[in-house]
């Protein structure tokens, strides 16, 4: 089995949540009596909060140039928007950063999804890490709620889900932003931030979920297992 390093802490829910797929993944192959080489570095969610782009980058260049010379063959980052750090760290390491982007697009091409909708905090919709590589290696068109939910979006995620706290009120609203997304014409749903497959589950919604966190996970699975 291949080394994984992971980076976590934003949050520390998700990061238990990839943690335990990771085991139960590989554990579908080499049995329970085993588990996987993981290497985990947490780091505070402050450093995310505080939106200060060159600081986050060369925290995560530092962090993954730790875990490479940890033994790292590759390293996974367990949350969403912190892929925004993806082109400038990768050029700077010797091992590839699994990209979530990739395990989203690979759900929607198996489904026949060339339109997903993208749900998660006011960074990832806005920023163009995730929606630019599924154009550009999937050819998937990605669209985001309307402007005037994208704060109360970000809301959910930042004051409620990455603080473990799940409620009905959030998850009505992300039913209903589901409904308009799809009046739009979107084919699926990207649950774009790792908290948000916790708090919804196919069974809310008729439109194929792509959860990043699953998917992405078995990414990391299926590395270890080469």
């Amino acid at each position: 089995m291949r080394p994984i390093g992971m980076i976590g802490g934003t949050s520390w829910h998700s990061t238990i949540e990839y943690y335990k797929l990771i085991n139960e993944m590989v554990g579908e192959k080499i049995g329970t009596q085993g588990n996987p080489p993981l290497i985990l570095y947490s780091l505070n969610i402050e450093l995310m909060r505080s939106g200060d782009k060159e600081k986050i980058n060369q925290k995560y260049l530092e962090v993954s140039q730790k875990l490479q010379k940890a033994g790292a063959q590759a390293i996974i980052i367990c949350a969403n928007t912190p892929h925004m750090v993806f082109p400038f760290v990768t050029p700077k390491i010797d091992i590839p950063i699994l990209h979530i982007a990739d395990a989203a697009g690979k759900e929607a091409q198996k489904k026949g999804i060339k339109k997903l909708a993208l749900l998660g905090n006011k960074p990832t919709m806005t920023g163009r890490f995730i929606q630019s590589h599924l154009k550009e290696h999937y050819d998937i068109e990605t669209i985001i709620p309307d402007d005037q939910y994208l704060d109360k979006s970000h809301y959910f995620v930042s004051k409620e889900l990455t603080r473990g706290k799940f409620t009905e009120e959030a998850k009505s609203f992300y039913v209903n932003q589901m409904e308009l997304l799809k009046s739009r014409g979107a084919e699926g749903i990207i649950l774009g931030c790792t908290e948000l497959p916790i708090l919804l589950d196919q069974k809310d919604f008729d439109l194929p979920m792509i959860a990043t966190t699953q998917l992405h996970a078995r990414m990391a699975a299926d590395f270890i297992l080469n």
